[in-house]
């Protein structure tokens, strides 16, 4: 029998590894971007809000993380779902309305992403589905195809704020349907969906015997006008798996707190969903446990105006980006109602020289170093998103910026261009028969105005 060495090495990757797929990361990966060496770079792309550090998470929040490492309780293993009184806080936190949470229905994650992949993982059998929203975070792909579960889409629809097209969400679902995704807010959209839109979903959730996983990240993080209702609330049957933490509204994703709530009026869950949960949670050993010692001041002290205040520099940037954008011909921005985002529609047929949204960004970054994600890593060409997080000197620069590109590049459609050659070529055939006219000799006939003008 003859060695490994003498056969050479064979270590393949396992299917669940060689099925993971990041969209976002492949397409940015793969981008040509040149910025402009003359015009610091402006990224648009990247959804942390610290990254330009102009929005901070508040001193009440801070100093409970340093009162949690001085404390030196929290410096060993904590149970896979989380220290009791952390999963206490989280469920007083989320006990709003109607809503009866307790701890046995909390289970601590490792970031949001992590109680996602949790919710897919217990839900969903290779060879099953699950249905997302198109355009949508694209995490809901990577985790489900790593484990052998098909993605079918429903769409979101621009010309109503991004609302799920509700017809096409109960045609997708089949016999082999183990979840639909519903993302409110949404990234990339920014859509803040109504009482009555989330009680739709959940109607045909009813009917169909399908569970809900929520994706609430983005919860109270809406604008002046609108409300965030947790989709629990409006639901008597369907059992929901609720994703939140403290990522977005608390500012500080890099912490890794994330959190799985078990909405199980009925007790569908009860017999096998739940104690998978469970063993799932086994699989990472439990969340950050110096976070979770800090949660219940956290949840408890933070300010209201500190949410606020934050929210109303994200709408203030959204109003600027909107009317800005929705002055430049060729782009058609949605505005948002909440979260951090905002999508932008472009007519390519207006700028010809980009036959689709990544050229595109790519040019855009290589003429004015502004960068945002095209619509592809979200499942829904031709548009691109934008960070609205920034500074507002920098998102008014970016606007300003995009607005300068686009003038440069637009073009008018095809047809449209074609008429003005048409028109041009006339007008130039004219204006040599007048040319021609004026070399040829007047003749001495006189010229009738229509009336006998002589004395």
């Amino acid at each position: 029998m003859k060695s490994q060495q003498q056969e050479g090495w064979n270590v393949p990757a396992s299917r669940v590894a060689r099925d993971t797929h990041n969209p976002i990361r492949s397409i940015v990966e793969n981008l040509n971007l040149n910025p402009n060496p003359d015009k610091p770079m402006i990224a648009l792309s990247i959804g942390d809000p610290t990254v330009f550090g102009n929005l901070s998470p508040p001193a009440e929040v801070i100093n409970a993380l340093c009162e949690s490492v001085e404390s030196l309780k929290y410096n060993g293993y904590a149970p896979s779902v989380g220290y009791e009184e952390a999963r206490q806080a989280v469920a007083e936190y989320s006990s709003v309305g109607n809503l009866e949470i307790t701890a046995k229905d909390v289970i601590l994650c490792s970031g949001c992403s992590c109680s996602l992949d949790l919710c897919i993982t217990v839900l969903a059998n290779p060879g099953q589905n699950i249905l997302v929203p198109r355009p949508g975070f694209s995490i809901y792909r990577t985790l489900a195809e790593g484990l052998g579960v098909q993605v079918k889409y429903y769409d979101l629809l621009p010309e109503k704020q991004w609302e799920a097209d509700l017809a096409q969400l109960e045609e997708a679902i089949d016999t082999r349907t183990a979840a639909i995704i519903v993302n409110n807010p949404s990234n990339p959209c920014g859509s803040v969906y109504s009482r009555e839109h989330l009680s739709a979903i959940v109607e045909i959730a009813e009917q169909n015997r399908v569970p809900i996983i929520a994706d609430e990240i983005y919860e109270h993080f809406v604008f002046k006008g609108h409300e965030f209702v947790p989709l629990a609330l409006l639901s008597k049957n369907v059992p929901i798996l609720s994703c939140s933490g403290l990522t977005k509204r608390f500012l500080v994703p890099g912490w890794r707190m994330g959190w799985i709530i078990i909405h199980d009026k009925n007790s569908v869950f009860e017999k096998e969903i739940k104690s998978g949960l469970q063993r799932l949670s086994q699989r990472i050993i439990g969340s950050n446990t110096i976070v979770q010692g800090a949660l219940p001041v956290i949840l408890s002290t933070t300010p209201q105006d500190f949410f606020e205040s934050t929210v109303q520099h994200v709408e203030k940037n959204a109003k600027l980006a909107f009317a800005a954008l929705k002055s430049i011909d060729g782009l058609t921005p949605v505005m948002p109602q909440g979260a951090m985002y905002m999508m932008v529609g472009l007519d390519l047929a207006k700028f010809s020289l980009f036959p689709t949204e990544i050229q595109f960004v790519e040019q855009l970054v290589t003429e004015e170093s502004v960068f945002c994600l095209p619509g592809k890593c979200f499942d829904y060409p031709g548009y691109i998103r934008l960070v609205l997080t920034v500074p507002t000197e920098i998102m008014i620069e970016a606007c300003n910026r995009i607005g300068q590109f686009c003038e440069r590049h637009l073009h008018l459609p095809l047809e449209v261009e074609a008429q003005m050659n048409s028109l041009e070529k006339h007008i130039s055939m004219d204006q040599s028969s007048n040319d021609l006219c004026n070399v040829l000799p007047v003749p001495s006939v006189p010229v009738s105005l229509g009336e006998d003008r002589r004395p």
